[in-house]
């Protein structure tokens, strides 16, 4: 339903939920810097991103209130399903990694950021969803957003091919499982969501990350930091943010807003790492706001 049509109330939780998503993908963003400073390979890193989130988590999921009792009883399929968002989850973080670290963060980022086409599609061919002329505007107004921000960082040639396959992958399965959460949302709160998929994804990375020769162990007090902050900020808040607004916005105008990422990513580099910020980046940054706002006005 257009937001136009929405009462009062329900726009108002919409405008929360959004706020939200933003603030989740802000945290999310700064996953990027994160990466480029840790003491570990992308695979081992992936796997303590989750893994050291698991106890913050927990403990929110032992302090929070009673069962809302507006969910509805779960099944074996809901379950199931649960599982799988864990493992989709477990494949954004291998693939993203490895793509940050095998292509430019420029390049990388376009191709992750493509997760909004991948739910879009997919809403469309599998769920007979119907999609908006006024969202799809905003979708195609956020990915050129994003093109600019890449700017003239962003290069196709024969050394990124891997890194730039590895970051599509990383869109496959961030759509996945981000219409793999919307779908929970009803049945799972936000703290259960994210305890479960955190440790299924941690299950999944552990034995990867052991296989991938790469060492498992921080040797500083710098790099277990480096870690806390990837599994705290970016994981413990901002996929708890990010959970939590699906249960109020649609998986694929979710993507949309996560298209924040990137323009995060670009501002906390430049006062963490003293990158400079483009005229591109500060342009293509406006466009992917400007889309994200079309965005939420048109989605059916």
């Amino acid at each position: 339903m257009p937001q136009s049509d929405l009462p009062l109330a329900a726009r108002r939780v919409d405008a929360i939920a959004l706020a939200a998503l933003l603030v989740g993908a802000v945290a999310v963003g700064a996953s990027a810097i994160f990466v480029r400073l840790s003491e570990l390979g992308p695979i081992s890193s992936a796997f303590y991103r989750p893994f050291l989130a698991v106890p913050i988590v927990w403990l929110w999921l032992a302090l929070r209130p009673k069962a809302d009792t507006k969910l509805r009883a779960a099944s074996g399929k809901d379950y199931g399903l649960l599982f799988l968002a864990g493992v989709f989850f477990a494949g954004v973080l291998a693939f993203w990694h490895l793509s940050l670290h095998h292509t430019s963060v420029a390049n990388a980022t376009l191709f992750a950021n493509a997760a909004p086409v991948v739910v879009v599609l997919a809403d469309w061919l599998l769920f007979r969803r119907s999609i908006g002329q006024v969202f799809v505007g905003g979708l195609v107004l956020s990915l050129i957003g994003g093109a600019c921000l890449a700017g003239g960082s962003f290069a196709l040639n024969p050394g990124n091919l891997l890194g730039d396959f590895y970051g599509i992958v990383t869109a496959i399965f961030l759509g996945s499982y981000l219409m793999a959460v919307e779908r929970l949302r009803p049945v799972f709160s936000t703290a259960t969501i994210l305890f479960w998929t955190s440790m299924g994804t941690s299950a999944v990375l552990l034995p990867v990350a052991a296989l991938s020769g790469e060492t498992m162990v921080a040797v500083t007090a710098y790099g277990w930091a480096i870690l806390l902050a990837l599994a705290w900020v970016s994981h413990a808040a901002g996929q708890g943010f990010v959970v939590y607004a699906l249960a109020h916005l649609p998986a694929g105008l979710a993507a949309v807003g996560l298209l924040t990422e990137p323009v995060a990513a670009a501002v906390l580099a430049f006062f963490i790492l003293a990158e400079p910020i483009t005229a591109w980046q500060t342009v293509g940054g406006a466009i992917i706001l400007w889309g994200i706002f079309i965005a939420r006005k048109g989605y059916a």
